[in-house]
C-alpha cells in the first residue's frame, strides 16, 4: 500500500542534526510514521497520496521534545512544602505519597502527560518508585495513560526497600522487599517492554536513590537490567546531604558508589547530578553515563546548579527533565529550555554557559541519547520517526524576535500549533486531540482532594 503523506512547508526548521542544519523557509515530508525528507523551499509538487498539506508560515518546526526525568504521581500533590530543601520536602510529603492508589496514579499520570504533550513533548518518561501495599496496578495505570495520550513513553520502574525502620525516609508500608521489587520489575519488563525501532512503550530498571534502597537492590537491579537488555535509571548527586550520606554509609562519594555497584555505563542515566566534581564528570564521560538535567526542580529545592557546560564539554550525554510536579509545579518541559539556559548562566561560565541552540539540543537530541533512542528520534532526518512539533511564533509574544530558535528558547512559551508522534496528531491548535483535557483537569482535582482527605486522617 502506498504511504500516506503529510507535508509541512513555508516554515523555519531546526533539524538538530549533527550539523545543526536549519532552513529559514523549508519543508518536511512525513510518510506514514517516518520522516521521508526535509529541505529548503517548498516540498515537491509531484508527491502522491498527500492527505494533508500545512502552510507553516510564521512557525518553527523542531524535533519533538524528550523528557528524561519525571514523577507523574506528584501531580496530585502540587503546591505543598514550597519552602523546603530536598530532604525536608521528602519527609513532609512521603506520608501523603504512601497513600496513593491506582485511580490516583492514573489521574496524576494523565495530568502530567497532558501538560507535557501540550508543551511539545512527544517522548515522555516516568520514574515511579512508590508502590504501597494493596495500591493496585500502578505501573499499568501509568502505561495505560501514556498509551491513551499517544506519546512515546519509557516507564522507569522504580523501587525502594529501605523504609523508615531501616534508616530510610518513606514509611515501611510504602516500600518493597528486595525480592519483591526485583520480581515486580522483571514482570513489568516482560509484560510491557518493546525493543523495536518504533516502540511506544519501553521499561527501565530504576531503584529510587542511594538513600532509599539497599546496596543489594542497586547491584541486583543492574544485573537484572543487563540480563533483560534494558536501561538503568536512578537519582544521583542531587544534594550536598546525599554526598555526605554516601560517604558516611559507604565510605565513598555517590559516583564511586555507583561504579562499585555496576551503575555507570552507556545504558545508565542519572537524574540531577548537581554536585559533581571533575573526577565525577570524567567518570561519566569515560563510561557514557547520561544525565537528566532538571533546572527548575533543582532551583525549587535549592539543590544547586548542575555543571552542564562542563559535562557537555567532556562528552557526557545530557537531556532535560521536568522532574516531579511537586518540585516543578508547571509540569512543562518547553519552559525548561529557557530555564536551563538562564540558570546555567548564573554558574561559573556565565554568558558562555549555554546558547539557544544548545538548550534546544538538550531538550531534543540530548534526551534521545539519554533514553538510548538517538537513532530513532531527537532530530529531523530522513528515516527517523515522525515525532515533530510546529511552534506558532507569529503572535505578539514573539513578534520582534527575528531568530526563530532564539524566540522559542528565550521568549515566552510558544503555543503548539501541531504535534505529531509517529505521524499521528496529538496536539493541534494548542489543544490535545487524543484525550479530553478538561475531563483530566476535573479528575486530577478530584483525586488530589481524595488523597488529601485520606492523608489528613492518618
Amino acid at each position: 500500500m502506498a504511504a500516506s503523506r503529510i507535508v509541512i512547508e513555508n516554515c523555519a526548521i531546526a533539524t538538530v542534526d549533527a550539523n545543526d542544519t536549519e532552513y529559514a523557509s523549508g519543508h518536511v515530508v512525513v510518510a506514514d510514521s517516518r520522516i521521508e525528507s526535509v529541505g529548503a523551499g517548498k516540498a515537491p509538487g509531484s508527491l502522491e497520496n498527500v492527505v494533508r498539506r500545512i502552510d507553516g508560515a510564521g512557525h518553527l518546526v523542531t524535533p519533538g521534545l524528550v523528557n528524561t526525568h519525571h514523577h507523574f504521581y506528584q501531580w496530585i500533590t502540587r503546591g505543598l512544602a514550597t519552602d523546603h530543601n530536598l530532604f525536608n520536602w521528602l519527609v513532609a510529603l512521603y506520608p501523603t505519597w504512601a497513600r496513593i492508589d491506582e485511580p490516583m496514579v492514573r489521574a496524576a499520570a494523565q495530568g502530567s502527560l497532558a501538560m507535557m504533550a501540550k508543551g511539545g513533548v512527544t517522548t515522555a518518561m516516568d520514574h515511579h518508585y512508590v508502590y504501597p501495599r494493596g495500591a493496585g496496578d500502578l505501573s499499568g495505570a501509568v502505561i495505560g495513560a501514556a498509551s491513551e495520550m499517544g506519546v512515546r513513553f519509557t516507564l522507569a520502574r522504580g523501587s525502594m526497600d529501605r523504609g523508615k525502620s531501616a534508616g530510610g525516609l518513606p514509611p515501611d508500608f510504602a516500600v518493597e522487599t528486595l525480592e519483591g521489587a526485583l520480581a515486580a520489575t522483571e514482570a513489568t519488563i516482560d509484560k510491557h517492554h518493546d525493543a523495536s525501532f518504533d516502540a511506544m512503550t519501553q521499561v527501565a530498571v530504576a531503584p529510587c536513590s542511594p538513600f532509599s534502597v539497599s546496596t543489594e537492590l542497586m547491584r541486583q537491579g543492574a544485573e537484572l537490567a543487563r540480563r533483560k537488555g534494558v536501561r538503568l535509571h536512578t537519582h544521583g548527586s542531587e544534594t550536598v546531604e546525599e554526598e555526605e550520606f554516601c560517604k558516611e554509609l559507604f565510605g565513598m562519594g555517590p559516583t564511586d558508589y555507583f561504579e562499585s555497584t555496576g551503575w555507570l555505563g552507556s545504558d545508565v542515566w542519572m537524574a540531577h547530578c548537581v554536585h559533581m566534581n571533575d573526577s565525577d564528570i570524567a567518570a561519566f564521560a569515560r563510561t557514557g553515563t547520561g544525565v537528566a538535567h532538571c533546572p527548575s526542580s533543582n532551583a525549587r529545592l535549592a539543590a544547586g546548579i548542575a555543571r552542564v557546560p562542563d559535562m557537555l564539554k567532556a562528552g557526557v550525554p545530557v537531556g532535560l527533565g521536568v522532574d516531579g510536579t511537586a518540585s516543578n509545579e508547571s509540569g512543562e518541559l518547553h519552559t525548561e529550555l529557557r530555564n536551563a539556559l538562564l540558570i546555567n548562566r548564573l554558574g561559573a561560565h556565565r554568558e558562555a554557559a549555554l546558547n539557544a541552540r544548545q538548550a534546544l539540543r538538550l531538550g531534543t537530541y540530548g534526551g534521545a541519547q539519554v533514553l538510548g533512542r538517538a537513532d530513532q528520534i531527537g532530530s529531523i532526518e530522513a528515516g527517523k520517526l515522525a515525532d515533530l512539533v510546529l511552534w506558532k511564533l507569529d503572535t505578539l509574544a514573539h513578534s520582534s524576535i527575528a531568530d526563530p530558535v532564539v524566540a522559542l528558547v528565550f521568549g515566552a512559551a510558544a503555543p503548539v500549533a501541531l504535534s505529531l508522534v509517529g505521524g499521528r496528531t496529538v496536539v493541534e491548535a494548542d489543544r490535545l486531540t487524543t484525550v479530553d483535557e478538561d475531563a483530566i483537569a476535573r479528575s486530577t482535582r478530584d483525586e488530589a482532594q481524595r488523597l488529601a482527605r485520606i492523608a489528613a486522617q492518618d
